[in-house]
C-alpha cells in the first residue's frame, strides 16, 4: 500500500524514483478511462436521463476546490430565481450507500460529511447513494431541477450543464493521472464541459469565484459570534480535515490570528479525543468538520460557514442556460 503522504509529494514535486514507479500504472489508469468513457458514448453502457434538468459540479482531481460550497450557492441562486433545485451526492466516507433521501439531522458517518452538510444548509432535498441516477430519481417529482456534487466522472447520470471547478493555481501539481499525479482526468477534458469555475484565480473563457469564512459560529447552539477580524491576535486551534486544509490555516492567518495547525485526513471521522487540545484557547473548524463534533461540542468549539464570492455572475450564467435550455 502507498504511503498517501508519498504520493502528495510526488504530485507537487516529482522525483524520478517514484515516477519511474507510478507512470506506468498512471498510463493504464488513462487508458480505463478513456475506455469507460467510450463506453457510454457507444451506448455499451446505460445512460440515465431524468425528466428535469441536471447541472453536474466537479472537478478533474482528488482533493477539495471548493465544490460544495458551490453547489450551495448554486442551489440558493435557483431557489431565488423561482426554481425547486434537490443535490445528489454519492456521500463519500458514509457507511451506508444505500439510495435514499436524507434531512437536516442526517448523521454525517452514515451517509458523509458533505452531503449532511448540504442537507443541513441548503434548505434543499438531499439524497445519497452509490447508484447515483437511483438517488437523483428519488428527488422527483419535488424538484425540477438537480444538483450533483461531485458528478463529473459519474456518467451514468444524463446531465444538461456540467460545470468544472479548479484551483486558481493550476500548475501548483504535475499535471499527470493517478497515480503518478492529482487527476482523474486529462486536463483536455476541461474542452467539454460547460462551464470552467476558477477558484481563487483567472483564466480566459472561465468564471472565477471564491469560498471566504463568514463570522465564527460557537457550535453546541449555532450562535454567531465576533466577526473574523475581531479574533486579529487571539491565540486559537485550527483544525481542518479538508482537501487543502492549509487554505483554511492561511485564512486565519491572514486575518491577524494566531494559529496552532491541526491539520486531517479528508473526510476524517473525529472523535472527541481528537481535539482534546491542552489549555482553554478556542477551536476553530471548517463548517464541514463541524457537522461530525456536533454530538461532543463543546463551548470553546467555534466554525466559519463557508460563503462564495462569485464577482463573474456564475450563478446566474446557469440559471439563463437553464431558462433558455442546455445545449
Amino acid at each position: 500500500m502507498l504511503d498517501p503522504h508519498w504520493l502528495v509529494r510526488q504530485w507537487r514535486a516529482p522525483t524520478f524514483a517514484g515516477q519511474l514507479l507510478l507512470r506506468p500504472v498512471s498510463w493504464v489508469f488513462r487508458l480505463l478511462v478513456a475506455l469507460r468513457r467510450c463506453a457510454y458514448r457507444v451506448g455499451l453502457r446505460r445512460v440515465v436521463r431524468l425528466p428535469v434538468p441536471v447541472v453536474v459540479v466537479g472537478n478533474l482531481g482528488v482533493g477539495g476546490s471548493g465544490k460544495t460550497p458551490l453547489v450551495l450557492h448554486l442551489a440558493s441562486a435557483l431557489r431565488a430565481a423561482g426554481r425547486r433545485p434537490g443535490i445528489v451526492s454519492r456521500g463519500h466516507g458514509g457507511r451506508d450507500p444505500t439510495p435514499r433521501r436524507i434531512g437536516p439531522d442526517a448523521e454525517p458517518a452514515e451517509v458523509g460529511d458533505e452531503p449532511a452538510l448540504m442537507a443541513r444548509r441548503s434548505g434543499c432535498p438531499v439524497a445519497v447513494g452509490a447508484d447515483r441516477p437511483a438517488a437523483a430519481a428519488l428527488l422527483l417529482p419535488d424538484c425540477n431541477v438537480i444538483l450533483a456534487d461531485d458528478g463529473l466522472q459519474h456518467l451514468a447520470l444524463g446531465r444538461d450543464l456540467e460545470i468544472a471547478v479548479i484551483d486558481g493555481d493550476l500548475d501548483a501539481d504535475n499535471g499527470r493521472l493517478l497515480p503518478a499525479g492529482p487527476l482523474r482526468e486529462p486536463r483536455s477534458r476541461l474542452q467539454r464541459v460547460d462551464l470552467v469555475a476558477v477558484r481563487g484565480g483567472a483564466r480566459p473563457g472561465a468564471w472565477s469565484f471564491d469560498v471566504r469564512a463568514g463570522a465564527p459560529r460557537r457550535l453546541v447552539d449555532d450562535r454567531p459570534g465576533p466577526e473574523l477580524e475581531a479574533w486579529a491576535g487571539q491565540a486559537v486551534h485550527a483544525v481542518a480535515g479538508i482537501g487543502v486544509p492549509e487554505r483554511f490555516f492561511s485564512q486565519l492567518e491572514r486575518a491577524g490570528l494566531e494559529v496552532e495547525r491541526h491539520p486531517f485526513a479528508d473526510h476524517h471521522p473525529y472523535r472527541s479525543d481528537d481535539l482534546a487540545f491542552p489549555g482553554d484557547a478556542p477551536i476553530l473548524m471548517t463548517e464541514k468538520d463541524a457537522v461530525k463534533c456536533r454530538a461532543f461540542a463543546t463551548d470553546r468549539m467555534w466554525y466559519l460557514p463557508a460563503e462564495v464570492a462569485d464577482p463573474d455572475g456564475l450563478a446566474s450564467a446557469v440559471i439563463e442556460r437553464l431558462e433558455r435550455g442546455a445545449h
